[in-house]
């Protein structure tokens, strides 16, 4: 069971990667990024896509362990 997990898991990360380098692809157009309401810089909106994605998953590896969450007991062991 635990390795249809792993597989699900990749298909799903790979499904979003092909879905972020198609709309990277297709939208090439400079988009400005605003925080504060001060201009920070130009990038393709791909890029600024990428990037989302990457922080999150890096986030997301990261908050799962100092949050507690961790993966049920596995019973085949």
């Amino acid at each position: 069971m635990r390795s249809f997990a792993s597989l699900l898991t990749a298909l799903i990360v790979t499904f979003w990667i092909v879905a972020i380098a198609l709309i990277s692809v297709q939208n090439a157009t400079p988009v400005a990024l605003r925080f504060l309401n001060v201009q920070l810089i130009e990038i393709p909106f791909g890029l600024v896509l990428a990037f989302s994605a990457g922080i999150g998953i890096l986030g997301t590896a990261i908050a799962q362990p100092l949050l507690g969450f961790s993966s049920p007991p596995n019973d085949d062991d």
